[in-house]
């Protein structure tokens, strides 16, 4: 018999004072009400109510039981209550596991904009280039940039995220500007330790043309914040995601080169576990990601 229902029926049967009212008011029989409070009884060993034929009423142990009762069906219904609402307005805890060149002015932009939209979602934000298990580690959501996100998990494609090859003027000053994939071959490069960014096939813009462009590092970081500095320092050529060097772009702290070819492209996904029971808190991440790259 369900000890749950039993305790919901040993409620109504007090608070009524018949178990013919309270038996009416769950929608079972009267039999049936007697029967969910005899399985209380006989599973606490306990006599909980004096009755006869025209009345009823708690005896000791019953008093202190139905205010136990009571406190403890009120605190379940105040959790599904709670529960549902997760489900309907963002607030709470977000994780969110993401690149480590996220930490951009743009990205941070935006995520100041989300909370201003969102008062109530408080965002744990962890950076890695690694990929995590969401389970295992405890995070809402990911955002990954790959061409292969893997089939374990939920993904929704959020954007493409374009590649460029970058200079400091500094450093092309002293070594020049390659003009050719050939060309930029010659130069030491920084590069990533966590991808294989060594060897690209690039294609011309204009002409189609297929090329291969093979880059001799000199560094590798673990970290893309890492290659974008030392590629500012002037320490070599480098990739860093479109995102990432924009501002640096504009302000002429770095420099595109070979402009006219088309280098890595990967795509942005938000990947989440559960499709079925996605909150509303996760829900309403991804939609204003989607909002911004769209923008």
């Amino acid at each position: 018999m369900d000890t749950l229902f039993s305790l919901k029926v040993f409620r109504q049967v007090v608070e009524n004072g018949s178990f013919t009212r309270a038996a009416d008011h769950l929608g079972i029989s009267n039999a049936m009400a007697s029967k969910h409070v005899s399985h209380l009884e006989n599973t606490l060993q306990a006599k909980l109510l004096h009755r006869n034929s025209r009345n009823l009423h708690l005896t000791e142990t019953g008093e202190e039981y139905y205010r136990q009762c009571c406190h403890a069906l009120e605190t379940l219904e105040t959790a599904a209550q709670k529960a549902a609402g997760v489900t309907e307005k963002p607030q709470g805890i977000l994780r969110i596991t993401m690149p480590q060149w996220f930490a951009s002015p743009r990205v941070s932009r935006w995520i100041s904009e989300y909370k201003q939209r969102y008062p109530e979602v408080s965002l744990n934000l962890v950076l890695s280039n690694r990929h995590t298990d969401l389970i295992a580690d405890g995070f809402d959501l990911a955002l990954r940039v790959s061409n292969d996100p893997g089939p374990s998990l939920i993904v929704k494609p959020l954007a493409d995220i374009q590649f460029f090859l970058l200079a400091s003027p500094d450093y092309l000053r002293r070594n020049g500007v390659p003009q050719t994939p050939e060309e930029a071959a010659q130069h030491p490069a920084v590069l990533p330790s966590y991808t294989d960014m060594s060897r690209l096939e690039i294609q011309h813009k204009h002409n189609g043309q297929r090329s291969l462009l093979e880059l001799n590092a000199a560094i590798h970081s673990d970290s893309t914040l890492m290659v974008g500095s030392l590629i500012r320092a002037g320490a070599g050529i480098g990739f860093q995601p479109e995102w990432c060097a924009c501002e640096d772009l504009t302000a002429g702290r770095v420099v595109r080169l070979l402009p006219d070819y088309h280098f890595l492209t990967a795509k942005l996904y938000a990947a989440y576990v559960d499709r079925a029971f996605l909150s509303a808190k996760v829900r309403s991440f991804i939609d204003f990601l989607s909002e911004k790259v769209k923008e």
